[in-house]
């Protein structure tokens, strides 16, 4: 091999290693968010030195540690907003405000409006049709390979080949394999470009991460569920409704996990409006 091609392939496969271990520290601030998350013990799950681990956090995410975890609890706080009947003080202490000002002044130089406002002019979920067959069921408990998504939602078809492509020759793919998204973010309060979103597959206990392919354990847990029929970028509708019509009647609340979509047939083989979306919002 040629230097220089040397030098490249060695450069691809360091920079695989930064993403890979980076993805690491992320799924752990989104899994602790509520614990203070300090810059050593971030820097120790992604295996960094602490001394540098800021700057190459900023380097590779666009944000400090600090900017990325002020934002993650704000735009959660946004959901809760919209989602549960929690008064806008118990959503500013679960965001880390100790005082309702600061937490209303954050807020509102995030999405320029007053948590109440933002409350307030939440659309309503689209209404008419048949009602909404919707009902609560126990998902998880299985191991899944994933690799990490950052942007809009629309574009995350490359994501979803990378990863078929890598577990194909493994064997790990058959008739029976669940393929799932796994939603962190509200594509209608987080930024398109900061969307994160995980394509994942079902996979035996055994299998461990590689590169920039990362494991984790889906923990069983209650499901609110509903099949959505049509094509992906309508997914939205069914969110809506789940939210505002089957979530205030069911006496369940929204507990702190992303949503899944479990997809049932492949686009590769079947027309838009026939493509079936199970979509599961995690309950309390």
């Amino acid at each position: 091999m040629a230097l220089g091609e040397q030098n490249r392939v060695t450069r691809t496969s360091t920079l695989e290693s930064y993403r890979e271990r980076m993805v690491r520290a992320l799924v752990h601030i989104q899994d602790h968010l509520d614990e203070p998350l300090p810059l050593d013990e971030l820097a120790r799950v992604a295996a960094f030195s602490p001394y540098h681990f800021h700057r190459i956090f900023r380097g590779l995410i666009g944000e400090s540690v600090k900017e990325h975890v002020r934002r993650l609890r704000l735009e959660r706080a946004a959901q809760r907003l919209r989602r549960s009947d929690r008064t806008v003080t118990e959503i500013a202490f679960d965001a880390g405000y100790q005082a309702h000002e600061s937490f209303t002044r954050a807020f509102h130089a995030r999405f320029g409006m007053a948590p109440s406002e933002f409350r307030d002019v939440s659309d309503p979920p689209p209404g008419g049709g048949a009602p909404l067959d919707a009902h609560v069921e126990s998902i998880g408990g299985m191991r899944v390979v994933f690799l990490r998504h950052v942007g809009p939602y629309d574009t995350v078809g490359s994501t979803w080949m990378r990863l078929v492509n890598w577990a194909w020759p493994k064997g790990l793919l058959g008739p029976a394999t669940a393929f799932i998204g796994i939603c962190h973010d509200d594509p209608e309060i987080t930024e398109p470009d900061k969307l994160r979103y995980d394509a994942a597959i079902a996979v035996p206990p055994q299998v461990e991460p590689q590169g920039e392919i990362g494991v984790r354990d889906l923990q069983a847990g209650d499901y609110g569920v509903a099949i959505h029929r049509g094509p992906y970028h309508r997914l939205g509708d069914t969110y809506a409704r789940l939210c505002g019509e089957w979530l205030p009647a069911s006496g369940r609340e929204l507990c702190s996990a992303p949503s899944l979509e479990i997809y049932l047939n492949s686009p590769q083989n079947t027309a838009p409006e026939d493509l079936l979306t199970k979509v599961c919002l995690p309950l309390e």
